[in-house]
């Protein structure tokens, strides 16, 4: 018989009709995997009680958009650089000097220590698009999170050989191979460890996909019942490619080839027609509003650059669907939340605008809408019990008044003492059950050691680690 769990907290961030409420002094009863009771009281009986005089309950977050297999390999090389010919983007020089220096044994130790920064940060359900899928399923089921898996696909690579443009190479017999390995992905492994590992279909940028291919995968995704999630509108040398070949924005030539509804997810959707990046007339915003399709906003990839959504705000007032995901190092929704959140107010030149609880929907209905899941991203009857638990008496948390104010402006990791998913504890006292985090770091450490020299093999330039991203500060000599 399942174990019936009773958790009694001071400040719950409880679900009624489809929206978020601030429950105070609130109880929250789950049996299992699924939430059977929330209120003010209760009367029944519980095989365990945690009681929290001064905490936080919350749903867990959804992280719409990461790779994991090679994001935290990201750090200490990819920050403060960006040429400006590529309008400061690092997709054309710097990821495929590490990608290609990155080996086998890198992809599974970054897998494992982003499971566990993803946990210790609040992230439940992840969205993962890249190619070990075999090995992100151990390492989600080691540790327990709902892992919604993409096998990456496409029909050819952009590439620069020359250091001032962007050129594509296509291979088109490989993309459709690739979607065939994601459709078999999904049909091997969809719905395995009480249901917390899915499918779902990736062919990977707009720009290195035909319309066939994209036709094709919408197609499937759509008979599947399975989301879909393209890169799209990434970067200015994406927008101006895709305009010479369609003389469309991407945003536009997506919903040309109707492409575009509730079941997909684009990452990022931030170069738009009618924006000051693209300096193109038009109103994509409209168009993703219109078409109902979900965005995967990761404000740190590119704030790191000095490049904004115009702005998280204005999608949301026009009634696009705004999740949120890490994409990149840190791999932190707290840290995607509080971005989000600020880069809009900078933007807009507005306090009001994208409010900490427009960022918490982000993360968490939002979410969970873009997925089609009802049951998740919520503290409701009959919800998945993903929950994280706070500590509202903390230096970073106190004073708490408005838990969701203090979580996205002021709350730290070490704020965060519990995770629950599936109704299973899998954060306690701030430490991921089952993991040595400290042979997570050294691993990801050994994996940079090796990583860091061969990095100039892959330059079209042959430039190591040192000129492609010198370090802050001269040698000691």
């Amino acid at each position: 018989m399942a174990t019936r769990t009773r958790i009694n907290a001071a400040h719950i961030i409880a679900t009624q009709n489809n929206e978020h409420r601030h429950l105070r002094d609130g109880v929250v009863v789950y049996e299992g995997d699924r939430i059977i009771h929330v209120g003010k009281s209760f009367d029944g009986e519980a095989d365990q009680t945690i009681d929290l005089p001064h905490g936080v309950l919350t749903p867990g977050f959804i992280n719409t958009h990461a790779h994991l297999a090679g994001s935290p390999l990201d750090k200490s090389f990819i920050e403060d650089v960006g040429p400006r010919q590529f309008y400061g983007s690092g997709l054309f020089e710097y990821l495929p000097v590490r990608g290609g220096a990155q080996d086998a044994e890198a992809d599974v130790a970054c897998l494992a220590f982003s499971m566990a920064e993803l946990l210790r940060t609040g992230t439940t359900t992840i969205m993962e698009i890249g190619h070990r899928a075999p090995e992100a399923v151990e390492q989600a089921n080691k540790v327990g999170m709902r892992l919604y898996m993409g096998l990456g696909y496409r029909s050819g690579k952009w590439l620069t050989t020359d250091g001032k443009r962007v050129s594509w190479e296509w291979d088109e017999p490989a993309g459709y191979a690739g979607m065939d390995r994601a459709i078999k992905f999904i049909e091997d492994y969809d719905g395995q460890s009480n249901d917390r590992i899915k499918g779902f279909l990736s062919p990977m940028q707009i720009d290195t996909c035909t319309e066939d291919l994209l036709r094709k995968s919408k197609e499937v995704a759509d008979s599947m019942g399975v989301p879909i999630a393209l890169h799209a509108a990434q970067s200015v040398n994406e927008f101006n490619e895709m305009v010479a070949r369609h003389g469309r924005s991407p945003i536009e030539w997506l919903e040309d080839i109707n492409f575009l509804d509730s079941n997909v997810i684009l990452g990022h959707a931030i170069i738009l027609a009618g924006g000051s990046w693209a300096n193109y007339a038009g109103n994509d915003i409209e168009v993703l509003a219109r078409t109902h399709a979900n965005v995967a906003h990761c404000v740190w990839v590119f704030a790191r650059r000095g490049i904004a959504m115009e702005s998280f705000a204005r999608y949301t007032q026009a009634g696009v669907n705004m999740t949120l995901g890490t994409d990149t190092a840190p791999q932190s929704m707290l840290e995607a939340l509080r971005w989000a959140a600020v880069v809009s107010k900078i933007v807009d030149r507005q306090t009001g605008v994208a409010t900490a609880a427009d960022v918490f929907k982000a993360a968490t209905l939002n979410g969970a809408k873009a997925l089609n899941r009802d049951d998740l991203g919520r503290i409701e009857v009959g919800a998945k019990a993903d929950l994280l638990i706070w500590d509202g008496d903390t230096i970073f948390m106190s004073p708490l008044r408005d838990p969701i104010k203090n979580i996205v402006y002021s709350a730290e990791a070490e704020d965060l003492n519990t995770v629950i998913i599936d109704g299973e504890i899998r954060v306690k006292d701030r430490q991921v059950l089952g993991v040595d985090t400290r042979k997570l770091a050294l691993d990801l450490q050994a994996a940079g050691d090796r990583m860091w020299p061969e990095m100039a093999q892959y330059d079209w330039n042959g430039r190591d680690a040192e000129k492609l991203s010198p370090q802050s500060f001269p040698e000691w000599k």
